[in-house]
């Protein structure tokens, strides 16, 4: 290479582009080796149990027989938005996407203000073991299967034999029939998600907290602030970008109404109120073997479910939030 004034010219870089960056992410894979292990089984569940069915939304678009098998699903007629055409235009369209949206939003208006509230009472706490027992007991049901849950529930509220019950028939009250009274039923559900789903949704918000400087609480005592005054002005704000982002994942999540428990509580006594989306799709496809048409029901809620997930972290950013991105 030449020199100029016996001054050697600067070597030229012989690496081709992005060799670097693979360089550095090499050193990083070695480096937190042990972390992307620790990673591993959660990564492989997600890629079979939730990217891999994926390849069956093929299903929506086809006519497929419940014994044809994977040669089916492969080889069966193409009928284009069939499936979806007759889902839009079905009577029961608006009774299961009514149902659905009302008992979600009847849950969302309870059940997430609910553990902020605990949250913040909790936080209120000056003793260190009565708050650590009112969180065990709190969040101790969220660890309890749906079907445990139900059984509890219907200990209580079943016409033969429930606590509720019978204490009105000692009042000398009528006999209120709760699981299977249109009037009552949406109480029960949003009922038992609050119970069982208090708790445990109230760690994340105690642990926001937790990051809150004491300096500002400090700082707003010696301005004459009292308790309340501290929770408006500093606790909430210190927690507001929880409290987004669980808010719309649960905007997300308003076509998801729990199958589970509406499943082991309803009757035909009560589709009127309670019959879902969820619900629906399992008669459908499950019991009629109406796979396709189960299936392009399935990736209609899916759909909405990503606008609405879309629109509610654009709405976020427009009320100067951070979002999920």
């Amino acid at each position: 290479m030449e020199q100029i004034s016996g001054t050697p010219m600067p070597r030229v870089s012989e690496r081709a582009p992005g060799t670097e960056h693979r360089m550095t992410l090499l050193r990083a894979l070695k480096k937190y080796r042990f972390y992307y292990l620790l990673m591993l089984p959660g990564l492989v569940f997600l890629l079979i149990f939730k990217y891999g069915p994926m390849f069956g939304i093929v299903i929506a678009f086809k006519d497929v027989s419940p014994f044809s098998g994977i040669d089916g699903i492969l080889h069966d007629p193409f009928v284009g938005l069939k499936h979806f055409r007759d889902f839009t235009s079905s009577y029961f369209l608006w009774n299961i996407l009514g149902n659905t949206v009302i008992i979600s939003l009847l849950k969302l208006v309870w059940t997430f203000p609910a553990p902020i509230i605990l949250a913040l009472l909790i936080n209120e706490v000056g003793s260190t073991v009565f708050k650590r027992g009112v969180q065990t007991i709190s969040y101790l049901p969220y660890f309890l299967s749906t079907v445990v849950v139900v059984g509890l529930l219907q200990m209580l509220v079943s016409v033969d034999g429930g606590l509720i019950n019978q204490l009105l028939y000692a009042m000398g009250r009528q006999r209120i029939p709760f699981l299977s009274n249109p009037d009552t039923y949406r109480s029960i559900l949003v009922g038992m998600s609050l119970w069982q789903g208090v708790g445990w949704g109230s760690i994340l918000y105690l642990a926001a907290m937790a990051n809150i400087s004491p300096e500002l609480y400090e700082a707003a005592m010696i301005d004459g602030a009292n308790r309340f005054h501290q929770i408006r002005h500093i606790t909430l704000p210190g927690i507001s970008h929880i409290i987004v982002l669980l808010l719309i994942f649960q905007i997300g999540a308003l076509l998801n109404a729990g199958f589970e428990q509406v499943l082991l509580t309803y009757s035909p006594a009560v589709y009127s109120v309670g019959d879902i989306i969820d619900t629906y799709v399992y008669r459908s496809g499950l019991q009629a073997m109406k796979y396709s048409y189960a299936t392009a029901v399935g990736v209609f809620k899916s759909v909405v479910a990503t606008l609405l997930v879309l629109g509610a972290n654009k709405l976020a950013h427009l009320v100067g939030q951070e979002g999920i991105w």
